[in-house]
């Protein structure tokens, strides 16, 4: 069995030392994924949620974390970053947003516990900021992906599908506007072309700070046709709600697509 390198030989909780050990290149990476409702996930990805960016704030949350973690977790060592770096993945078909976090420093010790820490605030910053439109958004799979150097080698964890491991925890849910597999409606675009023309309307949404529903009560329409056009399950806005959208917006159809 495995000794556990935090308990003395009487049990209790202590710092390990480390002076012992060479100090050498390490890198983590971890993730968290946090699953919101249709109205919330489309006002993080048009930039429209009541509280301003939302990625924005969760990228300095997560950085921030990474360098307090040995304020926050007792027993991890306080160690210089070299890297601290937060992305993000937005699964439209589940209403969730992927984080990865990556930490790496030149030390005794590794920085897994730095990745971890960084990924669940940042996931947490995500939740402070749209909670206002959703309360019931699910912080999930927070996990070490991949480590590398020191004494204990390199480390990746095994491939899962992080689609799959959302519609697990959501099985026994019941409406609550959570994400369901969508049936695209038919558009004679490509692929490809559809999701650059949806790329090009979040950005002039950002660029003109349009929130989705002030914007289409402007325009008379349902804002559930934005949120479905951005999310993915919408593959092009009907032709009369893009030229009302366009009017209320006072340009050409075509300026809300380039």
């Amino acid at each position: 069995m495995t000794k556990l390198t935090h308990l003395d030989e009487q049990g209790a909780a202590r710092m390990v030392d480390v002076s012992d050990k060479a100090a050498s290149e390490r890198e983590a990476t971890a993730e968290a994924v946090i699953v919101l409702s249709n109205e919330a996930f489309a006002a993080v990805a048009s930039g429209g949620a009541p509280k301003g960016d939302v990625l924005a704030a969760a990228r300095i949350a997560g950085i921030m974390a990474a360098k307090k973690t040995p304020e926050l977790i007792p027993l991890c060592h306080s160690i210089a970053l070299t890297k601290a770096e937060i992305a993000f993945e937005m699964l439209a078909g589940d209403n969730a947003i992927r984080i990865l976090a990556t930490a790496k420093t030149t030390a005794r010790t590794g920085v897994e516990m730095e990745a971890l820490t960084a990924a669940s605030i940042a996931a947490l910053t995500i939740y402070d900021m749209t909670k206002a439109l959703d309360k019931s958004a699910v912080i999930e799979s927070v996990r070490l992906l991949a480590k590398s150097g020191g004494k204990s080698g390199s480390y990746t964890a095994p491939s899962r599908s992080p689609s799959k491991t959302i519609k697990n925890s959501r099985s026994g849910e019941s409406g609550g506007g959570r994400a369901k597999p969508a049936t695209p409606i038919g558009d004679p675009r490509p692929r490809g072309e559809t999701a650059g023309r949806r790329e090009a309307f979040r950005a002039f949404m950002v660029s003109r700070r349009l929130r989705a529903t002030e914007w289409a009560k402007a325009a008379g329409v349902p804002a559930a046709q934005i949120y479905a056009f951005l999310t993915g399950r919408l593959r092009a806005l009907p032709p009369d709600v893009a030229g009302r959208l366009a009017r209320a917006a006072q340009v050409r159809i075509e300026d809300m697509f380039r």
